[in-house]
């Protein structure tokens, strides 16, 4: 016996019988508790696929602004190694000084070192 198929151009619709395509009858199957579903698929060393909620590092330490007033307008920017930033930080912090005032004290020492402390050029 053979079957042909329906015609997509609608051709012999009349013929077609869809009475054998319905949807199935909802079946009232309770679902096992999520637990039990846990242990058997730990057990079975099944790996979640949850994410796993990793400890919030706290956030790093903020240094406090420093925004004084001082005439001093134009920026300079330069790369350093962390030590040198950390050691000119505690400077302008133990003296009381703002970043700018820091930087003028460290030039003019060394321009002494450099000038021999007399100011007539090197050495």
């Amino acid at each position: 016996m053979t079957k042909s198929r329906a015609s997509i151009f609608g051709e012999g619709e009349e013929g077609l019988d869809l009475s054998g395509f319905a949807p199935k009858a909802a079946r009232d199957i309770q679902a096992p508790p999520a637990d039990a579903i846990r242990a058997v698929s730990e057990a079975a060393r099944f790996p979640s696929r949850e994410a796993k909620t990793a400890p919030v590092p706290p956030p790093p330490a903020r240094r406090e602004q420093r925004r004084h007033r001082t005439g001093r307008n134009v920026q300079f920017n330069i790369r350093a190694r962390q030590e040198t930033i950390d050691t000119f930080l505690a400077i302008a912090d133990r003296e009381g000084w703002v970043l700018g005032e820091v930087l003028e004290h460290a030039v003019a020492a060394l321009e002494r070192e450099l000038t021999g402390g007399n100011g007539t050029g090197r050495g």
